[in-house]
């Protein structure tokens, strides 16, 4: 006897509830072995990679590309005794005198590295068929029709099986998978039997438009969850934002130097660097803007580490990936850091659990030529640092006007959290570390 089990969508991050399904890496007939990746899924805070726990053959693929499924739903079943009986999945699920397949029996592990959310899939009961009694006659009213036959999977009680995105289908178009038989092998209903039960009922889609300069793009995956945390950080906390406009020549003069350094050898060193080295030096002198407002405990949470936040942008939306404890970290090792954060993040190959949990965050704005804006805080943080364009302008140096490299700075910061003294020394601050890196001896 064959043993089947079927591999559901863990739960790869806390609170995750769905995800979208990016790529799936097998087919029907496909041999994997344990801990190869066979699905490609993307959440609400990144691309993620899933492992099989199983060595077998691929007997169903139960997702699609783009479908949105949820966690503990289905996505293959694989034949892990290949050897066993030649009997189909859906044969040894649909058996009645057959014992539930391993997969309806026994838990749903937790991927290695995922949260514990545990699923439990059992075989699908049996539907008990309706009983239609007859309606009783009057004398005024004509006996009334006898109702129309059901198919003979729904009149034996046995519901058919079907593919979650034929489910979100049938669901989409109101059509009752208990009234079908499905025409795929082993009674699995298919998108077409679906579409063909609704299309009576369903009136004819419009036809497009010729030449519309217009496109409907699903809001979902990481634009949804950046939406949604935008939205609530900007009516939770009360933003201020300050700005200082600084002359930097004296740190890119230092960032030419240090290339030249030994310790610097392969290390791309950006400005950028050197304002994550800043700001986690003026977190010490002013903590509050490294701190968290927990509304349910009435408390201020004071973080004695930084995790910094590095906005950055990549095809599938906005990211916040962190470097942990990034102030006990020395230049050059923050600005690895940097470079493998922002390859990671751009390739959508991001653990999720590198996307929570930051303490402060500073978006680069600058790599766009902008000079500036004003950054809405994320949740949970009470600052962000926004990072502009470094440019030749005039300056004023010792009374004599002079062309130099400036930098715009902008602090958006959590009123709750942080007054407009300690804002204000906060990048005031960072400026002074960024206009004269010989400033860091004095900290």
């Amino acid at each position: 006897m064959p043993e089947y089990k079927q591999f559901l969508l863990a739960d790869t991050a806390e609170g995750l509830t769905e995800a979208e399904i990016l790529n799936v890496r097998v087919q029907p007939g496909d041999e994997v072995t344990v801990n190869q990746i066979v699905v490609e899924v993307e959440t609400a805070k990144a691309a993620v990679e899933l492992p099989i726990p199983w060595a077998g053959v691929i007997t169903e693929v139960l997702a699609e590309p783009g479908a949105t499924v949820e966690v503990g739903a289905p996505l293959l079943t694989v034949d892990v005794d290949p050897a066993g009986s030649s009997a189909s999945p859906a044969q040894a699920v649909n058996d009645s005198s057959a014992p539930a397949p391993a997969a309806a029996e026994e838990e749903m592990k937790p991927l290695v590295g995922y949260g514990s959310k545990t699923t439990e899939a059992r075989r699908r009961p049996r539907r008990a068929a309706p009983s239609a009694a007859p309606p009783a006659a009057t004398p005024a009213a004509p006996p009334a029709a006898a109702p129309a036959p059901a198919p003979a999977a729904a009149r034996g009680g046995y519901v058919p099986l079907a593919k979650p995105p034929v489910r979100k289908l049938a669901k989409d178009l109101g059509v009752d998978l208990s009234t079908l038989t499905g025409s795929a092998d082993g009674g699995i209903i298919t998108r077409e039997d679906v579409e063909r039960a609704a299309r009576p009922a369903a009136p004819a889609a419009p036809a497009p438009v010729a030449g519309s300069r217009e496109r409907r793009v699903p809001v979902k995956g990481v634009r949804k969850a950046t939406a949604q945390a935008m939205v609530s950080s900007a009516f939770t906390a009360p933003h201020v934002t300050e700005f200082l406009t600084i002359d930097v020549t004296p740190m890119m003069e230092l960032r030419e130097r240090l290339k030249k350094h030994p310790d610097f050898a392969g290390v791309k060193l950006t400005p950028l660097a050197f304002a994550a080295k800043a700001v986690c030096m003026a977190v010490k002198r002013t903590p509050d803007v490294n701190a968290t407002w927990d509304e349910a405990a009435g408390e201020i949470v004071y973080k004695d580490y930084v995790h910094l936040g590095i906005a950055a942008a990549t095809p599938r939306g906005l990211v916040v990936p962190k470097i942990r404890d990034a102030d006990a970290m020395s230049l050059p090792e923050l600005a690895r850091a940097l470079d493998e954060l922002t390859t990671t993040a751009r390739e959508g190959k991001t653990p999720p659990a590198e996307m929570v949990n930051g303490t402060i965050t500073i978006t680069n704005v600058g790599v766009f030529g902008v000079d500036t804006g004003t950054p809405i805080i994320n949740p949970g943080e009470a600052a962000i640092l926004a990072f502009g364009a470094i440019k030749d302008a005039p300056w004023v140096v010792d009374g004599q006007l002079a062309v130099r490299k400036v930098l715009q700075l902008s602090l958006s910061f959590d009123h709750r959290l942080v007054d407009g003294q300690q804002g204000s020394q906060f990048l005031a601050d960072v400026g002074a570390l960024l206009a004269d890196p010989a400033m860091a001896i004095t900290y």
